[in-house]
């Protein structure tokens, strides 16, 4: 190609000014530099290179890996921090979302094109759950972590809550959970994990401070429930975790909380991973300790 052609090019593509000088530059000193190379060689050769620089698209690519988690609760807070740590290590993820409203997750799935896949479910209604196994099924998962929880007023005793708070509660924290482990664990992996996020206040050891009474109690009963699923599964090679993650700075944990995501989630994430092939009933923080029951 002429220079002078060359030089005409720069305004028709995209890369032409920079292939364009390169050319020139080639034509100028590079015979000497690359005596092996055709010209054709060095020019594609480059703008494969700067294409891939300056065309890449506003999306994350991680190193993929086989393995899949089922994350029932990742619409924000600390499901969403684990929905994006297991993307970031190459998982492929399955997220569930109450409602259609979930923004944050709908961009963290767009960051994570083909690693991050939507679900929704609410975990109170036994319809939603069979509903979700039939559309994740026949599919099967390396992990399931259930992570749906929700709060009440701290201070409020168990005995000042009304019926429908103490209801809504223990619903949310205890038996939704517990519903989705019995309605989808057929869909996990027969080595696999499967995963709740309990809480440091769900230990009745622990609990020498009181406070938060009725949240206590619906993740002690939860770890109840957990402790006897376990038992009734205690012949296979699953292990079974109640995760309690510290106090964190989310919307549930609130902005005094002594963590930031950063300091829990990567840590509950390692913590999984180092728990895996150990079958039983583990209930640990988001070090790896273990839990006073």
């Amino acid at each position: 190609m002429p220079i002078k052609e060359c030089r005409e090019q720069r305004a028709r593509h995209p890369y032409g000014s920079v292939v364009a000088e390169f050319i020139v530059d080639w034509f100028h000193r590079g015979s000497a530099r690359f005596p092996l190379l055709s010209l054709t060689e060095v020019v594609v050769e480059n703008i494969t290179i700067i294409m891939s620089i300056t065309n890449a698209p506003n999306t994350t690519t991680p190193v993929t890996s086989t393995r899949r988690v089922l994350i029932i609760g990742a619409s924000r807070g600390l499901g969403l921090a684990l929905a994006e740590e297991w993307a970031r290590h190459g998982w492929h993820v399955t997220a569930t979302q109450r409602n259609s409203d979930a923004a944050g997750l709908r961009d963290l799935a767009a960051r994570y094109l083909k690693i991050i896949e939507i679900e929704t479910v609410d975990v109170t209604v036994p319809t939603q759950i069979a509903a979700l196994h039939d559309r994740l099924a026949p599919g099967t998962f390396d992990l399931l972590f259930v992570n749906a929880g929700v709060a009440n007023q701290p201070a409020t005793t168990v005995g000042a809550t009304s019926t429908d708070e103490f209801v809504r509660v223990m619903v949310t924290n205890a038996l939704g959970p517990m519903r989705v482990i019995e309605a989808l664990d057929d869909l996990v992996t027969p080595s696999g994990t499967i995963a709740v996020m309990s809480s440091g206040q769900g230990s009745v050891a622990n609990n020498e401070g009181g406070g938060h009474e009725v949240y206590r109690g619906s993740k002690a009963a939860l770890n109840t429930f957990m402790r006897s699923y376990a038992a009734r599964h205690r012949d296979e090679q699953r292990n079974f975790v109640l995760m309690a993650p510290g106090w964190v700075k989310t919307d549930l944990g609130g902005p005094d909380a002594r963590l930031s995501i950063e300091d829990s989630i990567p840590n509950v994430v390692t913590t999984l991973d180092a728990l895996q092939h150990k079958p039983g009933l583990h209930y640990v923080d988001y070090l790896g300790r273990t839990v006073p029951w």
